[in-house]
């Protein structure tokens, strides 16, 4: 419990530092009045409740995938559980990969957005502090993204205790605040945010594209809840966190409600003058926290891709020998750290990010409740109950992304564009795959021609392993040993790694050997999608399947395809080039699958696509 709060609710428990400001004072200003004011806290209020509370804690965290959570997680589930239909999983597969590409897009705003706002507290403290802002703001997000290679181990020991401090000021100070104006928790009745919503339908409208920050990072705790498990997240959830947060919303309503000048920053104005530094320096650590949330999930996102063949091989490095879920990938932080730094100097100032946040989220959220949808109608749950409950969580998410969808002109095109970018990446590496797979598989020789021949051939001491894109057929890099050196080892193994539709593989599924005579073998090792392989770990446990590995008589080869454009192209040429490019600067299978160097031949082939 200690650990979700820490990590789970960074993004969600940071909000108030910026929602009721930017819903009051943003881009679309509302008059601080008092229906105003209790309308949006009532808006606020049931759009937590149903969003987060009902769809994530209580509906979608049911559709674990063995135990992981998060939009590739539940892309895996809801395409094995309409494995008949490909149609549906075609359908199922385009909006799972949106989802996580748009999650690029959010992860990159969060960081700015959150460090930015709390930093800006020193406006409330000394207005002339005010141009420091930017400065430190970038200082605290350098040291953050390059603290990331040594892993956050030990940073992560201190989360919990922060935050569990940062929730209950919220809760403490919102719960003061209320008690001096009592006649806020009216905004409680869900009939206030209906005369809000109906009394001015446009105004109300635009609204909604601010009041949609107080539930941004509410799919986190869907994508966490592999870390934690369900219980804790959900135990925290209703018995700490979503009270602490309500406590603070409303009080800042009823601070708006005394003093409407508060509306200049009614997050820091809530605390008394003397705590202004301690909170401005809370709220920077918590900030932090949340931005570190986020950073981690980008990598796992990242690995997950990698994993399931939407990206190239790539360095992925294993901070902790303990936490599996450790991770640093190098392209990913440093990418995120140029986006960051560059929001941070264009956009000056959290009110201005606020216009580009929102959208990534609200999209995520949508595409989330119609993958969920595949599930329970794939889980055989009543019509009557899926149809009325997920059409209402789909209007809300339409609403509010039709909301944010407005704020494209004045930066939403940035989370956008970054999300179109990602998603081209992703499936236009997805699709020379498999245009490079079938070209392989149509030109490879059947393995029965090899064994047929095997006889004649001279052979030499040792083992040799060859690496095989798909597990059927002789591998390329076989053939052109037979070819050149005209000689086979006295133990030849085709190797073939499969990457699962699960997050883990259990032992004594790892392996399949199958024994083709001849001292020929194929032998299948399968991953989940969040496992790193790692091939000599594996075939040491080849041993109790009785083929034992001596590494020292162990030669691997593997094949680097040389990729270029066939005269009539299997996708369109820019595309084609984009995936060039991409295998070019793909990390090599030997480095990837933990081989070591001085025991790999690598063999070149050239392939038309």
């Amino acid at each position: 419990m200690l650990g979700a709060i820490g990590v789970v609710y960074g993004d969600i428990g940071t909000s108030p530092l910026y929602a009721m400001k930017e819903t009051f004072a943003g881009h679309h200003p509302l008059p601080v009045t008092e229906a105003n004011v209790l309308g949006v806290l009532s808006v606020m209020f049931w759009t937590i409740m149903l969003l987060v509370s009902l769809k994530y804690v209580v509906i979608i965290m049911r559709a674990d995938n063995r135990g992981e959570g998060g939009s590739l997680a539940l892309l895996a589930l809801a395409s094995e559980l309409n494995a008949g239909r490909p149609k549906t999983r075609w359908l199922i597969a385009i909006l799972g990969v949106f989802a996580a590409a748009l999650f690029y897009g959010d992860s990159m705003i969060t960081p700015a957005i959150s460090v930015l706002s709390a930093v800006e507290g020193l406006n409330v403290v000394a207005p002339q502090l005010g141009s420091y802002v930017i400065p430190i703001t970038v200082m605290i997000l350098t040291a953050l993204f390059m603290v990331q290679k040594h892993g956050t181990g030990a940073m992560g020991m201190a989360f919990g205790p922060i935050m569990v401090f940062w929730f209950a000021i919220l809760g403490l100070l919102g719960a003061l605040s209320i008690a001096q104006s009592p006649h806020v928790l009216f905004a409680l009745n869900p009939l206030y945010a209906y005369h809000f919503l109906t009394l001015d339908p446009w105004l109300s409208f635009l609204t909604l594209g601010s009041v949609v920050l107080a539930v941004t990072g509410g799919e986190a705790l869907y994508t966490d809840m592999g870390h934690f498990g369900k219980f804790p997240i959900r135990l925290t959830w209703f018995s700490f966190v979503l009270p602490a947060l309500v406590l603070n919303y409303f009080g800042q309503g009823a601070l708006l409600l005394n003093n409407p000048q508060a509306i200049e920053n009614p997050f820091y104005l809530l605390a008394p003058a003397w705590a202004l530094i301690p909170m401005v320096l809370l709220a920077t650590a918590a900030t932090v926290i949340a931005s570190q949330a986020v950073i981690s999930g980008a990598f796992s996102v990242a690995s997950q891709s990698v994993q399931m063949g939407f990206l190239p091989r790539m360095e992925i490095r294993q901070t902790s020998s303990k936490a599996h879920g450790q991770i640093y990938v190098p392209l990913t932080n440093w990418t995120l750290y140029l986006a960051v730094i560059y929001l941070v100097l264009t956009f000056q100032s959290s009110s201005n990010l606020a216009a580009a946040y929102g959208i990534a989220v609200t999209g995520t959220m949508m595409i989330d409740t119609i993958l969920i949808t595949f599930v329970l109608v794939a889980w055989r749950w009543s019509p009557l109950l899926v149809i009325p409950l997920m059409g209402t969580f789909l209007c809300v998410d339409l609403a509010y992304f039709s909301a944010n969808a407005i704020k494209i002109p004045q930066g939403g095109w940035f989370p956008l564009g970054i999300a179109v970018i990602s998603f081209v990446v992703l499936t236009t590496w997805k699709r020379g795959r498999k245009l490079l797979f079938d070209e392989i598989g149509r030109r490879s020789v059947p393995i029965q021609v090899v064994l047929d021949s095997a006889d004649s051939v001279s052979r030499i001491h040792g083992t040799a392993v060859f690496l095989a894109a798909i597990d059927e057929g002789a591998p390329s890099a076989l053939l052109h040993n037979l070819k050149h050196n005209q000689v086979l080892h006295e133990r030849n193994i085709l190797l073939t790694v499969i990457v699962e539709d699960k997050p883990y593989v259990t032992k004594g599924n790892r392996l399949l050997i199958d024994d083709m005579g001849k001292n020929f073998y194929r032998v299948r090792i399968f991953y989940g999608f969040m496992e790193a392989p790692d091939i000599p770990a594996a075939l040491e446990s080849c041993a109790s399947l009785g083929l034992k590995f001596d590494m020292m008589t162990t030669s691997f080869f593997t094949s680097r395809a040389l990729i270029v454009s066939a005269p009539k192209p299997g996708m369109m040429k820019w595309r084609e080039r984009l995936f060039i490019v991409l295998s070019k600067n793909a990390m090599s299978a030997s480095d990837f699958f933990k081989i070591p160097t001085n025991r790999v031949i690598e063999m070149g082939t050239r392939i038309e696509i």
